[in-house]
């Protein structure tokens, strides 16, 4: 029997992407090839509820949410993670309205360009991740719910847009 596991995460936008995606092949080709850059906004343990969240989705009257983040570091060894330093506010109620709670769990946004649990990657270095600004600001137009069978990679199953001018 295959492993499921489902949550929902915001995608890093196109454009935005091309450069975060450089790094990310070098530094950890292994979880590039697995997902693309995203933010984490529900882990599978959260989405108990899935048809009401499903509804709240669809009813999304908010702007697309923006968030910054620092220079990576490395963290457990040899991953590496971007930090949320603006928009997490944002970020807290928008998980709040998905899960219909303020009695969530804390969870901060953040950026992993190399996970630990990969092997690492002859390119993993903090200087090949130096080449993304600081701070790195993107607008994450939309919210999708994706899917991971076993150890294959990710795949969207639903995608939740962001009002315009919410």
């Amino acid at each position: 029997m295959l492993n499921l596991r489902q949550q929902l995460s915001m995608f890093v936008p196109v454009q935005a992407a091309i450069d975060v995606e450089r790094v990310r092949r070098v530094v950890d080709p292994v979880q590039s090839s697995l997902i693309p850059a995203h933010i984490t906004l529900c882990r599978e343990d959260e989405l108990w509820d899935l048809p009401a969240i499903r509804s709240r989705l669809q009813n999304l009257r908010q702007p697309a949410i923006s968030l910054s983040f620092a220079a990576a570091e490395i963290f457990y060894e040899h991953g590496l993670i971007m930090h949320c330093v603006a928009g997490a506010d944002a970020f807290l109620h928008l998980r709040e309205f998905v899960l219909d709670s303020k009695d969530i769990r804390a969870q901060h946004p953040h950026m992993t360009l190399a996970h630990p649990r990969n092997p690492k990657a002859p390119g993993n270095s903090l200087d090949v991740a130096a080449n993304l600004p600081t701070p790195l600001q993107l607008v994450f137009p939309s919210i999708c719910l994706i899917e991971q069978s076993g150890n294959d990679p990710w795949r969207v199953l639903e995608t939740y847009e962001f009002s315009v001018g919410a």
